[in-house]
């Protein structure tokens, strides 16, 4: 193979320990982290206790809350996701804000990284942000992203039940407020083992990522993945397979941050690497203790959203060995929680396997497969359990001899994979806010 590592800056985010919200006056309360409260993503860190200050909000909830969005910073950028540059001169909702306090701001509008970086300008040491409270989905906690490194001050989300609560103890109200974060932006790569021959207008990229989650050791998300792609490109190489189409390993960097090492690798192939890559396999969790075989639904008919054209025929030939071997499979979606995202993108096929992570396994999926119905299928996944001590080697036998087959499949065939335009703007809407956390 020609190895070649690819170097990439990425927003990297960790907490450091739990974070702490309390009420120490005028009624000392402790308020529960993931039920009352979140830490923001590349929210900084901070210990404070200080007053709160209401920033501009709208009660009752009617909908479009721009609280804290008018300030020393606005956002320019098509959809309020460029960037966000200084405004000495317009609307501020910081006027007459004590320097020192907390702000309570409510969400809606623009991102919470505006509102932060507004209520840091104005003074305060804290940021409290609550759920909007016009409909139902803008009631409870929500978990949110200010979208990377640069806010210094420690910033927590909160449910709407939680922001009024805070609102009608205002005069007065004294809060501690704690998080304990690394925010940063770090260097990774991905590592790439391409074949030295085989047609490059015809390039089958397989991929895997390396990284995991700062809490485990990630043995199956996704050792799993990784080990099995390494040791089929082995065996490739060990008995001399030389394949018609140029095949890629991809190792991929940053995957838990945001899929940022595959999204990099799309970004630098050029109209030319999209046109000549025929499609990505992806293999992200082949050995879930509690484990289903899941097939990538390429096609669409069993799920939301279809891949690029293509993508049918990739799925095709999965469940076509699958049956060989008597084995059941479910389809599961195209959601953007994995490596194939940034191919999909861009109008590349798609397709891969999939054991299960923090979803819940059914009754007819434990008789299938045994196990237990009802508990996730991997009770293991993004903990600190996820050792080589709970993976399923059952899952990983079937799972792997399946991705051995597809490689050698696409490797050797001679047929064009057809991918001839993007993804639907449906399908990429969806994707886009696929992910557990928000923006604004």
């Amino acid at each position: 193979y020609q190895v070649t590592i690819q170097p990439f800056d990425f927003t990297f985010f960790e907490e450091l320990s739990p974070p702490e919200l309390e009420q120490t006056d005028p009624i000392p309360t402790v308020y529960q982290v993931d039920a009352d409260f979140a830490t923001m993503d590349y929210s900084g860190s901070g210990d404070v206790i200080a007053g709160v200050q209401a920033v501009d909000l709208l009660l009752p909830p009617t909908g479009g809350s721009t609280s804290g969005c008018d300030g020393a910073f606005t956002e320019f950028g098509p959809g309020g996701y460029g960037y966000i540059v200084p405004d000495p001169s317009g609307p501020d909702d910081f006027a007459g804000f004590t320097a020192g306090n907390i702000a309570l701001i409510q969400r809606g509008t623009c991102t919470y990284a505006l509102k932060a970086t507004n209520a840091h300008a104005a003074g305060a040491v804290g940021v409290i942000i609550f759920n909007e409270g016009n409909t139902e989905d803008r009631i409870p906690l929500m978990y949110g992203t200010l979208g990377g490194p640069g806010i210094v001050i420690p910033v927590v989300s909160a449910s709407h039940a939680l922001g009024l609560e805070l609102n009608n103890l205002i005069d007065g109200l004294e809060m501690h407020l704690m998080t304990d974060t690394v925010s940063v932006i770090r260097s990774t790569s991905n590592v790439l083992a391409e074949t030295q021959g085989g047609r490059d207008d015809r390039v089958v990229v397989v991929g895997a990522h390396l990284d995991t989650e700062p809490v485990g050791p990630g043995t199956n998300d996704n050792g799993s993945g990784v080990a099995t792609i390494l040791e089929i490109a082995q065996q490739m190489a060990v008995l001399g397979i030389e394949p018609r189409n140029q095949v890629v390993f991809a190792f991929w960097g940053a995957e838990e941050s945001g899929l940022l090492g595959a999204e990099y690798y799309v970004s630098q192939l050029g109209k030319r690497g999209i046109k000549n890559t025929a499609l990505n396999l992806n293999f992200d969790m082949l050995a879930s203790h509690n484990y289903a075989l899941f097939v990538y639904d390429g096609d669409g008919s069993a799920t939301p959203l279809s891949g690029p054209t293509g993508s049918a025929n990739i799925e095709d030939v999965f469940l076509d060995y699958f049956a060989e071997q008597g084995l059941v499979t479910f389809p599961t979606a195209f959601d953007g929680r994995s490596d194939y995202g940034p191919f999909i993108e861009v109008g590349i096929p798609a397709g891969g396997l999939f054991s299960g992570g923090d979803g819940t396994k059914t009754e007819e999926q434990a008789a299938i497969y045994g196990g237990t119905a009802g508990e996730n299928y991997d009770p293991y996944y993004h903990t600190a359990d996820d050792t080589l001590a709970n993976i399923n080697t059952d899952s990983l036998d079937a799972m792997s001899d399946a991705v051995a087959h597809a490689v050698l499949t696409f490797a050797m065939t001679t047929s064009a994979v057809p991918g001839t335009a993007k993804a639907s703007t449906k399908a990429m809407e969806a994707m886009e806010y696929s992910g557990p956390k928000t923006q604004k």
